[in-house]
């Protein structure tokens, strides 16, 4: 079984893009769903893999855990740390201190009730049910370490006879002391000299606050005087030697302590291998249980790998715009909601241009593509309707905002342009290409024609990408070429406000003319304006009127047919549920019978409907009853009350 969380071939999705995509906050809003300090840590440093087998695994683990929910709750990590510095520190020569092996005892001692969890789940849930093998039974060293060391780090009195022994001779000399004082402070001779009435401490020695001028009248040593100099702390001749001997004790008590301690220690040390083991699968059994609270906050799901390389989201959201938006609304402001967002693509095309207006959520959609990816080969469930699939991509480019270089004294454009030829230069049919605003920040014919060049090439390296443009020239790509299709970003000519919303397979229309027309500018005007545009984005505009509402019921067609693909397969995962489960209860009744055939009388049972044991007097099969004697009492009840003890 493995562990690890995100591993497989390190740096999967490239770092910068990791940056770029903001996917340091989506680890940290995983993290805060996580319960202990070893899954937060986990959460935080996950990356992103290109092992499919792995990523399956992660996310049956979930679908798993997600179904057990209802029934079980979530696996109890009560009383767990991250101990693995102690653990390791165990090695050192010098022993734990009594507070780190007490949290060290915390935390194995919860490894108990957790091992009972899994033992609840291991005929439901195959795959999350072999993480519980990887948990060692580690009461007996935590019960070793309660039994020296309580909860707040303090070494017990019967840690060991000895301590126990020089802690009672410590006791019985402070009384003796304090009888002293006691004598020394009821002769009023003695108290007139005081600078106040009562003894006080210096260190660990008990003395008398006697005023300067009296200064040699009680027989003992002065330890210190006030800052003021009227006061001198003088410990009694009486208690010096008494005072000694506690000191000497406390000499002994601390050698023995660290004894106590170092053998402690080598228990942890001897089963250090063990205790890291059962860290490890600790932090991944809450990374889980955190995947399982992060996707019931924000109607997660777990998407289906698709082996062919297609991606298909249905009403994916951005993961980041979801919680500003919930922060915003638990402030009170006004609930906003994420736009859902239909996209895909590597099935009837490898590129997807995307045109609308500024404002109108271009990035958002490259972005919510690229978080998506990235968390999907993490394991995370997505923001994501049912049905949804990912490829697994090997790496994941994105080429978005001003990323101008001063050092380098490099333009907008020339930045952009070197970061896309790097691009090129590294992608391949597995890999996943977002650029924002292609073509951008030069003449406009010659960044279409660059652009033009750069979506050829990226087409012969069968790269899967997605752009966005507000080049006109570049739509009609999708009109020429194989394998490349147009979406808009609508735009509501009535309220003058994108909608936020996709379309596939048509192109954004020129709004510029209908939002001068809505904002007053003369009919004659916008005439002029018609006549000026160019042969091409007239023949251009034409044909996307023509295509479009064939191109609106294939997309119609193609959305009917998803549902009805999705409602069989929800209607196929409710019947393998179903069978699931009458194979498990036919099972569990075959178990029950076995065990009620094998009962003698003496032996152990539990009454279900009472809650509580007792033990067989006989069985009674030609009536289906049972005599159980519980107690002083005996019950006559149904065989089906019958159960295994607790």
């Amino acid at each position: 079984m493995r562990l690890v969380a995100a591993s497989g071939r390190r740096g999967a999705v490239n770092e910068d893009t990791l940056a770029k995509l903001e996917f340091a906050r989506v680890r940290e809003l995983l993290a805060e769903h996580c319960g202990t300090s070893l899954g937060k840590r986990l959460a935080r440093s996950l990356t992103p893999t290109t092992n499919d087998a792995l990523i399956q695994e992660w996310f049956t683990q979930v679908r798993e855990l997600r179904d057990l929910l209802p029934d079980i709750g979530f696996p109890p990590m009560g009383g767990v740390h991250d101990v693995r510095a102690e653990v390791r520190a165990s090695a050192f020569p010098t022993p734990l201190e009594a507070d780190a092996l007490a949290r060290i005892a915390e935390t194995l001692a919860a490894t108990a009730p957790l091992s009972r969890w899994f033992e609840s789940i291991r005929d439901r849930a195959e795959t999350l049910g072999k993480l519980g093998e990887r948990i060692h039974d580690l009461s007996p060293i935590a019960e070793a370490i309660g039994d020296a060391i309580d909860g707040r780090g303090q070494v017990r009195d019967y840690a060991s006879p000895r301590l126990a022994s020089i802690r009672a001779t410590i006791h019985d000399i402070r009384e003796r002391i304090k009888h002293v004082f006691d004598r020394i402070l009821r002769q009023s001779s003695i108290t007139r000299m005081l600078q106040y009435s009562g003894a006080t401490f210096h260190d660990d020695r008990m003395v008398l606050p006697l005023k300067a001028e009296h200064r040699g009248r009680v027989r003992g040593i002065v330890h210190r005087s006030s800052d003021s100099g009227s006061t001198l702390f003088v410990e009694p001749e009486e208690s010096v030697e008494l005072n000694n001997s506690i000191i000497r004790l406390r000499d002994e008590e601390s050698k023995e302590i660290t004894r106590i301690l170092r053998l402690l220690t080598q228990r942890v040390q001897l089963n250090a291998e063990a205790i890291l083991t059962t860290l490890r699968t600790l932090a991944v059994l809450d990374l889980l249980a955190g995947k399982c609270r992060y996707a019931r906050k924000y109607q997660c799901v777990c998407p289906r790998i698709d082996e062919a390389g297609v991606l298909d989201l249905h009403e994916a959201r951005h993961p980041l715009l979801l919680d500003l938006f919930e922060h915003e609304a638990s402030s009170g402001a006004p609930a906003r909601d994420v736009v859902p967002l239909d996209l895909r693509l590597g099935d009837d095309f490898d590129v997807l241009v995307i045109t609308g207006p500024n404002t109108g959520g271009k990035t958002v959609a490259l972005k919510t593509v690229g978080l998506i990816a990235a968390m999907a080969q993490c394991g995370i469930p997505i923001p994501s309707g049912e049905g949804s699939r990912l490829p697994v991509y090997r790496d994941v480019h994105i080429d978005v905002g001003d990323e101008q270089s001063l050092q380098q004294s490099l333009s907008t454009f020339s930045s952009h342009l070197s970061n896309i030829l790097k691009i090129l230069g590294r992608s391949d049919e597995r890999t996943l290409v977002l650029i924002d605003e292609l073509g951008a920040g030069t003449d406009p014919d010659e960044g279409a024609a660059m652009g033009r060049a750069i979506l050829d090439e990226l087409l012969k390296l069968n790269a899967k990408t997605i752009v966005t443009t507000h080049l006109s020239t570049l739509k009609a790509v999708a009109f020429t070429t194989p394998r490349v299709d147009n979406a808009a970003v609508e735009f509501d000519t009535e309220t003058l406000r994108p909608t936020y919303r996709l379309r596939i397979g048509e192109p954004g229309n020129s709004n510029a003319l209908i939002i001068a027309r809505r904002l007053g500018m003369p009919g004659r005007l916008i005439h002029d304006a018609r006549r000026y545009l160019d042969h091409s984005t007239r023949a251009l505009n034409k044909a996307i009127a023509g295509t479009l509402e064939s191109k609106r019921e294939a997309e119609r067609a193609r959305k009917a047919a998803r549902e009805a693909e999705l409602d069989a397969q929800r209607q196929r995962e409710e019947f393998e549920r179903r069978s699931r489960e009458m194979h498990a209860s036919r099972e569990a009744f075959e178990g029950w019978t076995r065990w009620l055939r094998e009962l003698e009388p003496g032996d152990e049972v539990f009454l279900r409907s009472l809650k509580r044991e007792g033990k067989l007097v006989r069985v009674q099969l030609h009536r289906q009853t049972a005599l159980v004697s519980a107690g002083a009492l005996e019950f006559e009840v149904n065989l089906d009350e019958l159960d295994r003890p607790q």
